[in-house]
């Protein structure tokens, strides 16, 4: 039956159930989409992501497979799942899927042969031609070898297809009408092999994020002698770091829109690299290099020896699906933190300020230019202020940018206000904060390609973001935000100053002595580990000195300065030297970004008699 046929079929179907139920006086509202049943009203968190065409398989190949009467029957009984469905089909296919999906829960993106290979595919579409129909590709197999006669051999457009699914997947995640955390490729023919009840009745797939996390492929086990799937198999052990032993189905795979955008770049660079040392295999052997390189981050569900994915299906249906253990040498290994992980994170920011509300304003103002310190913390103002009608304008200040606002009561001092974050954090629900003292300011973006006196940048675009993934990456108890402060830079130990004599000694015995009076020129140098990046921002990590400079902390950081040992009138300097003492302990792990986005600001004075620590 031609496509024009089953599209007049349905609409006769539509008009006799219309005059139907207008007959038992039930008339139907007006609509363009079938009415959802009970699982298409579920909120779903994931979109499934599909696509189908017309490759002339059985033209090319006489398998069997008559586009119409085996892969839209197929396409048919796919299309009646209730998940939320992101499409690709050419324009011929455009009415078929809107005459069986709703609007609520289908988007479409018509998308031609024509555009993989003058679009999405367009690097790769003729490298992929010369491979195959390169005689040497075509004999890996051997005389009268399988590789000849495959589709990814005689089919034109097979491999830009299939190669070209992490492609769509990736954009879908990035048009993401449905706003899905979760995108998982499903082909539109999986019905040939998979029940079309484990996705209809058993909503099979409404298990898939819980079981499965941030990454799902489905290998099965393979032994290859020459080659896989037509990309050389010595090739392929080379790239991938270890012999390949399993390959991972193209049919299903996706997971967290981050980490899929992570799997799009490996992707793409692995497949730019393979095509242009002449190897090609499918979609599914880059997968399988992906999969070896790092399991801890592309967890994989193992298939029996025939590869069929309904194992997995009658797994999520039976809440049995059991992961690949993570080798041990990727145990360890450090993770690209993925954004997903910022959706469940709480974050205080805490303002200290003292009699002048023009100084808090002009603070507040500095980082409405760097929005995200508004927008995203939980936002705390500590007023020290002794001036009833400065505390009166803070409280108002507070209240117009949404400040949760605390009076101290008096003039707590600078550490004082300090402690109390501290303590108003630790018992919050928060999982990191920020502390800034009201002069400490926001470089904003006109600071962009401009540099401190150490030659670091001044502005970093999506600070607030990076700050946040560095610390889950790093498990830092505290992370200072600026490299160069006012008087003193991170790459002095201010901490030889402050320490009791006789830790000097032990730590510096050979400079031990502090000068009579003033700073020493030749003061001890920060011990630092490793420079690293994170987003392409630097930091650095080591014995680097706490200060009242603005940091982000963690829970289990801020515990350990200032809950664990507690002083009654705590100085800077006691902290300095405490935490110092702590890190040589390795109790304490700290890092600087290498860069200087925070400046200090002060537009209004206090006399020097009410300048308190404490």
């Amino acid at each position: 039956m031609e496509i024009n046929e089953l599209e007049q079929l349905v609409k006769k179907l539509k008009s006799v159930l219309s005059q139907a139920e207008t007959v038992l006086g039930n008339t139907p509202t007006e609509t363009t989409s079938p009415t959802p049943t009970s699982a298409d009203d579920v909120k779903r968190d994931y979109t499934i992501v599909t696509g189908l065409w017309n490759l002339k398989r059985n033209e090319e190949l006489n398998d069997g497979r008559n586009f119409d009467e085996h892969y839209l029957k197929m396409f048919d009984e796919f299309l009646q799942m209730p998940m939320n469905l992101f499409i690709y089909v050419p324009k011929e296919l455009e009415e078929f899927v809107k005459a069986r999906r709703s609007e609520k829960n289908t988007f479409i993106k018509v998308l031609e042969l024509e555009d993989l290979k003058n679009n999405l595919y367009a690097p790769f579409y003729e490298k992929t031609q010369a491979i195959r129909n390169n005689p040497e590709w075509l004999e890996i197999t051997g005389e009268g070898g399988w590789l000849k006669t495959s589709p990814q051999a005689k089919l034109e457009w097979y491999n830009p297809v299939v190669m070209s699914k992490m492609f769509m997947l990736n954009d879908a995640s990035i048009w993401n009408p449905f706003s899905s955390t979760h995108f998982y490729w499903l082909d539109a023919g999986i019905v040939n092999t998979v029940p079309s009840t484990h996705f209809k009745e058993n909503l099979s797939l409404d298990n898939i994020i819980q079981a499965t996390g941030d990454w799902i492929f489905l290998s099965w086990p393979y032994e290859a002698q020459d080659e896989i799937h037509g990309f050389k198999f010595d090739k392929m052990n080379e790239y991938a770091g270890t012999k390949v032993e399993y390959v991972c189905r193209g049919g299903f795979f996706g997971g967290h829109k981050a980490q899929l955008n992570k799997a799009n770049d490996l992707y793409y660079s692995l497949l730019t690299r393979s095509l242009d040392e002449g190897l090609m295999g499918t979609e599914e052997s880059i997968f399988a290099i992906m999969a070896n390189l790092f399991p801890e981050q592309y967890r994989r569900y193992m298939l029996d020896d025939n590869g069929l994915i309904v194992k997995f299906t009658e797994a999520l249906i039976n809440n049995t699906v059991t992961l690949e253990a993570i080798p041990l040498f990727a145990q360890n290994r450090r993770k690209d933190i993925l954004d997903f992980k910022l959706d469940t994170i709480k974050t205080n920011l805490y303002i200290l300020t003292f009699n002048f509300p023009e100084q808090l304003q002009y603070t507040i103002d500095s980082m409405k230019k760097v929005p995200e310190w508004l927008e995203k913390p939980h936002l705390v103002l500590l007023d020290n202020s002794t001036d009833d009608q400065a505390k009166i304008k803070n409280q108002e200040i507070a209240a117009e940018y949404n400040f949760e606002y605390i009076s101290l009561e008096g003039n707590k001092g600078i550490c004082g206000g300090r402690q109390a974050a501290a303590e108003h954090f630790g018992k919050s629900d928060a999982d990191y904060y920020f502390f800034f003292e009201d002069d400490m300011t926001s470089n904003p973006p006109d600071e962009e390609g401009k540099f401190c006196r150490n030659g670091l940048r001044k502005y970093i675009p999506n600070l607030y973001e990076i700050l946040h993934k560095i610390m889950i990456k790093e498990d830092f108890d505290y992370l200072k935000m600026s490299f160069t402060e006012v008087y003193w830079d991170n790459d002095i130990q201010t901490s030889w100053y402050n320490v009791p004599q006789e830790v000097r000694t032990q730590y510096w015995p050979e400079y031990d002595k502090l000068p009579p009076n003033g700073s020493d020129p030749n003061a001890p140098r920060t011990n630092f580990n490793e420079i690293h990046n994170l987003d392409e921002v630097a930091y650095i990590d080591g014995e680097v000195t706490y200060t009242n400079w603005p940091m982000i902390m963690s829970k289990k950081g801020n515990q350990k300065v200032f809950l664990d040992t507690k002083w009654e009138h705590p100085y800077e300097q006691t902290w300095m030297s405490y935490v110092f003492q702590e890190q040589k302990e390795g109790n304490i792990k700290a890092a600087v970004l290498l860069a200087s986005p925070i400046w200090h600001e002060r537009i209004k004075y206090y006399k020097p008699e009410e300048r308190r620590e404490n």
